[in-house]
């Protein structure tokens, strides 16, 4: 993954907000390399990671995703087709087109890094504002890692270009395990030159 925001996407109010969503649903945003991982396996791990028979409990919360382009909303549907014949009923994820983006607060921003406040302050210390530090690449990797995503091999690989201190990195090892994780999420190397 290149870069991750949390926001709102899919309604019709301008400028949503945490407390004023209107019809937009809670997203997420993802930037990613086609040369290390492709959409369709996006998808994969998309369909892995909730329960598309699931009704939603509102619009905020509707499981959906948004296609960009032709081939994007043809894969999204041979996916939902292949995870309805998976679960033997009826998907609730929407399939819906791509409309405006809003990026949500910066304190929604980086759940899991805002948790240890020892790492997040090793990205503040290398990014000279938020906006840059939500945009940054390394902190998307970071947030994965402390989420439990990827593996601990995918991450000494990529460690170096991560930025940490000495004392980061061995932090961030300690939170890796050896094994892998249960997650269906794989480890998506940075891109080269990331």
């Amino acid at each position: 993954m290149v870069r991750t925001r949390v926001g709102y996407s899919g309604g019709t109010k301008k400028n949503p907000t945490y407390h004023d969503l209107g019809n937009h649903t809670e997203t997420i945003q993802l930037d990613y390399d086609p040369g290390q991982i492709s959409y369709k396996e996006l998808l994969a791990i998309f369909w892995e990671s909730h329960s598309p028979g699931s009704r939603p409990w509102s619009r905020q919360y509707l499981a959906a995703i948004f296609f960009h382009n032709d081939e994007q909303k043809r894969l999204a549907l041979e996916t939902r087709d292949q995870a309805a014949a998976r679960i033997k009923g009826e998907v609730h994820t929407q399939i819906l087109p791509a409309g405006e983006f809003y990026q949500a607060e910066d304190y929604h921003q980086k759940y899991f890094l805002r948790r240890d406040p020892f790492l997040l302050n090793e990205l503040t210390r290398m990014y000279s504002s938020t906006k840059d530090l939500v945009a940054s690449t390394a902190a998307a990797r970071l947030n994965g890692y402390v989420a439990g995503y990827g593996t601990r091999a995918g991450l000494e690989a990529e460690l170096s270009s991560l930025g940490l201190s000495p004392e980061g990195n061995k932090k961030l090892l300690r939170l890796v395990p050896e094994t892998a994780p249960s997650s269906p999420a794989p480890g998506c190397p940075l891109p080269r030159g990331g």
